[in-house]
């Protein structure tokens, strides 16, 4: 067992056996594990004794997880204690402003905690009068500037993006042995978010055929926030809102209490003509089976709390003229008929020199007839609202949208309903005319274009709601957006490959930068 502890070591030290030559003969690398060697021996005295033959596996596991995770911070202790008996002086170390650092001190020690526990790391410091000290090895290293490690701030980036702050507190202790603040927890969190546009700006694009749809949608949904994370019109009307010593907000209270985060999603389809009685079950014939509609791929999300949403909106296009740089493709855009949304897809649109067909969200026209036929018909039964709507919605999607209005509007006015009570009937007359431009439903289910806006729904639901809604949350701005990115990151399946370019991304900007033409005095 000694033997395999032998390869085991070596194994963790090999790594640096290039970048820092030893210094030692071979013997003394049993002396430089002895810490470790001692935590392995006493797990084994432990096992081999009387103590351990009379413990139940749950109580066997409970013991190893301690001391099994010891044993793995005093490896990692030792090693990086090996590695500081090995560094060799550099003749001389140039900074980022090109002072040459000749002057040479050993013994400078920092902490960094680690998902073992806490280790120190020794180095070599570079120094030179007016400047501040070098440490190679901590570029070799890639340390983070802060005291947590790279393991510990991915671990409460993935628990973070999951749950609360107290459940990733309690998670990071679970799996670790070590208890942090939650402001600890968000601001590591905050940090691993940090690269989002940046990634995905050197992301190469997902693989798609010339003649797949190119979709683009955008939503927002509201984030409860604190105090002084509102913007300054939302956090006048909440000074001006009496306060109530309930630890719930009200509905209308919350109002005055989010900040609007906007949501946006590109993806691939192919296309899939259908016709009415596939929309909606009610106009099909006995026995039809309904045609599937075009199927999300390569679906990919962004998400801000804190730029608006023609930040968002620019980085939606900047996504699909990633995917489709030559303007082959058909770009549709899905919107729920927000005409802010509506301007700035037009000006991107225009500034990316591409047209694209923008299509109203069906779900929110019948939304919009049901609401007129409560209005309409108060003391209808189901069934007849349900044909009433249906008839409308029927002539909607054969493109009547606006004779449509027409006749609600007309029916309003017969029924001799004052301003007040006819108001959701004009709401959906008033919907059905500005937006009939974007209601060519005819044309959008003969060429096979998705009429709905599910996909950027579904997002809202699984970015925000599931995790930012939670009962009590009140969010800072730091945090709401850090934890956005996360999700979408997840939602992407590229936690991965982002945490890779983030790691290089810190490699780059917290150590070469600090060297003079970015060049580490060493290959790493």
């Amino acid at each position: 067992m000694t033997a395999d502890l032998d390869t085991r070591c070596g194994e963790l030290y090999a790594s640096g056996d290039e970048l820092l030559p030893a210094r030692r003969a071979g013997s003394d690398r049993a002396a430089a594990f002895a810490f470790s060697r001692e935590q392995f021996e006493s797990l084994v005295s432990f096992l081999d004794g009387t103590d351990a033959a009379g413990r139940s596996h749950a109580e066997l596991e409970q013991r190893l997880e301690v001391d099994g995770r010891e044993l793995l911070r005093r490896l990692l202790d030792d090693h990086l204690a090996l590695r500081a008996a090995r560094e060799q002086r550099l003749e001389q170390v140039v900074g980022d402003e090109g002072v040459v650092r000749t002057r040479v001190e050993s013994g400078h020690e920092r902490a960094l905690e680690t998902v073992f526990g806490t280790v120190s790391v020794e180095r070599l410091a570079y120094r030179a009068r007016g400047v501040g000290n070098l440490h190679p090895v901590d570029a070799a290293l890639n340390l983070p500037v802060e005291r947590h490690s790279h393991g510990l701030r991915k671990l409460a980036a993935l628990e973070a993006a999951r749950g609360s702050f107290q459940d990733t507190v309690e998670a990071i202790e679970r799996s670790t042995g070590l208890r942090l603040g939650k402001r600890q927890v968000e601001e590591l969190a905050t940090l691993a978010a940090i690269d989002f546009e940046d990634f995905y700006q050197t992301r190469r694009p997902a693989r798609s055929k010339p003649d797949e749809l190119l979709v683009l949608s955008c939503d927002g949904k509201g984030i409860v926030m604190r105090p002084d994370a509102l913007r300054t019109a939302t956090a006048a009307r909440a000074a001006r809102a009496s306060p109530k010593p309930t630890a719930r907000l009200s509905r209308e209270e919350q109002r005055n209490r989010k900040r609007m985060a906007e949501i946006g999603a590109v993806y691939d389809a192919k296309p899939a003509p259908r016709t009415v009685a596939d929309i909606l079950a009610s106009a099909a014939p006995e026995g039809h089976e309904p045609a599937v509609g075009p199927v999300a791929a390569n679906k990919w999300l962004c998400a801000s709390v804190v730029t608006d949403a023609a930040v968002v909106i620019a980085r939606v296009f900047d996504e699909a003229q990633r995917r489709d740089p030559k303007h082959r493709r058909t770009w549709v855009a899905l919107v729920d008929g927000n005409s802010h949304q509506i301007q700035q897809i037009k000006y991107e649109a225009k500034k990316h020199g591409v047209k694209v067909t923008i299509v109203c969200d069906f779900v929110h026209v019948l939304q919009y007839l049901w609401g007129a036929a409560g209005c309409l018909h108060p003391d209808s039964d189901p069934t007849a609202l349900e044909q009433w709507v249906h008839h409308h919605a029927v002539r909607v999607l054969e493109g009547h949208a606006t004779k449509v209005a027409g006749q609600i509007r007309r029916q309003a006015t017969n029924a001799g309903l004052d301003p007040a009570r006819r108001k959701p009937a004009d709401d959906a007359a008033n919907y059905l005319t500005t937006l009939a431009p974007y209601l060519d439903y005819p044309t959008a289910l003969s060429l096979g274009w998705p009429i709905a806006t599910g996909i950027i729904e579904g997002a809202c639901r699984h970015l925000i709601k599931d995790r930012m809604d939670i009962t009590g949350a009140r969010w800072g701005l730091a945090g709401a957006e850090a934890i956005l990115k996360l999700r979408a990151i997840k939602a992407n399946g590229d936690f991965d490959a982002y945490w890779q370019f983030h790691l290089n991304q810190e490699r780059h900007q917290v150590h070469e930068a600090r060297y003079h033409d970015h060049q580490l005095p060493f290959n790493t």
